[in-house]
């Protein structure tokens, strides 16, 4: 099995875990801009930002997907393997 099996090739839901992650990642830095000023006692930033914030949530929701769509295509590989 370890011959047909491409190195690069790429399963059906890494693109949404990449994805997600890049997605997750923005939304961890948004956080960390948001929060920076509460704990410096500066000016808050505008209401957006905080909006910019809830991409964390959403990346973690498009990456789970990828995982998901993953395991589907693994189970299906294995029911037709039989």
């Amino acid at each position: 099995m370890r011959d047909k099996t491409q190195t690069n090739s790429a399963a059906p839901g890494d693109r949404l875990i990449r994805a997600g992650a890049i997605v997750f990642f923005i939304g961890a830095v948004a956080t960390l801009i948001t929060v920076a000023p509460l704990l410096l006692h500066a000016k808050p930033f505008p209401t957006f930002m905080f909006g910019l914030s809830m991409l964390m949530g959403v990346g973690f929701l498009i990456a789970a997907a990828g995982v998901l769509r993953s395991i589907a295509a693994g189970r299906r590989q294995a029911r037709a393997g039989r």
